[in-house]
């Protein structure tokens, strides 16, 4: 049984509050990474289609010799098919690279506002068309600001169940992070350690060094007390393994604020800000 907790999301389904990132994870070391994660303990692993490693992480989970229906796996749109024909030949792409019939997750990977006419809203409701035949046991989007999650309330069915965001000691998000808590989306955190930056910061190896655990470990500790989903990334089998070992541990009331108080606001962005990202992979 893992000891990993699940988060509810809002369709009834559940997803595991720790997961395993393949962003950056070469093609060719894709499922031996996460075949080394799963043998950890990590039921849930976080692709996409501009990893470029989705046949490796089919492949991982057929490796590990669990069941499909034991792993969580999300995978998100490429930003060169938001056309709803493009994106349903991208989904049939994922699950044919993937080599499953389902994803349990599928994500509108950015919002690319400025491309596309700003036309996010029909690429939505492609991706509802995904979770009503049960090729996409839910779907939601990352990268989306409070205006775009507004539009899509007014002019959508389906709330997404969750959106993927940078997220860190240094950019907590927060006005997204609200907005997801009221409305009932799931905040999963992208960039968890902010490239690692947030490693070295005084505040942060402090309470490491008094609990005895490392600074990564501290910091997704937070994340997951904060009620965040988060994935870290490693292809280091050690760190992976620590990683997955922040809950048989708290932090203090007092050590969450001091993390927490490191907030920089728009200057900690590690990542591209959604409003004008507009990158589409030749």
């Amino acid at each position: 049984m893992s000891i990993v907790p699940n988060i509810e999301l809002n369709d009834g389904n559940t997803i595991p509050q720790l997961g395993f990132g393949v962003y950056q994870v070469p093609p060719d070391e894709t499922a031996s990474a996460v075949k080394t994660a799963l043998d950890i303990g990590y039921r849930h692993i976080d692709t996409a289609e501009m990893y470029q490693n989705e046949k490796g992480t089919g492949q991982g989970v057929r490796d590990s010799g669990l069941n499909r229906a034991d792993v969580f796996v999300t995978s998100k749109l490429n930003n060169g098919f938001h056309e709803p024909d493009d994106a349903r030949r991208a989904f049939d792409s994922t699950l044919s690279e993937l080599g499953f019939d389902y994803v349990d997750l599928f994500l509108i990977h950015w919002p690319l506002p400025t491309l596309y006419g700003g036309d996010y809203v029909s690429t939505w409701k492609v991706l509802e068309e995904f979770k009503r035949d049960g090729r996409a046991k839910s779907i939601g989007v990352s990268n989306f600001q409070v205006p775009h999650l507004q539009r899509l309330a007014a002019e959508a069915e389906t709330v997404p169940a969750v959106n993927q965001i940078e997220v860190h000691p240094y950019f907590t998000n927060e006005d997204v992070r609200a907005y997801g808590l009221e409305h009932g989306i799931a905040t999963e955190a992208w960039s968890p350690i902010a490239q690692g930056q947030v490693l070295d910061d005084p505040a942060i190896t402090g309470v490491a060094e008094a609990l005895c655990r490392t600074p990564a470990q501290v910091v997704l500790r937070w994340h997951i007390q904060r009620g965040d989903i988060v994935f870290p990334k490693s292809v280091t089998p050690q760190r992976v393994k620590e990683n997955y070992e922040i809950f048989d541990f708290e932090l203090s009331a007092d050590d969450m604020v001091a993390v927490s108080s490191l907030d920089k606001g728009e200057q900690g962005r590690t990542g591209p800000n959604p409003d004008s990202f507009d990158y589409v992979p030749e």
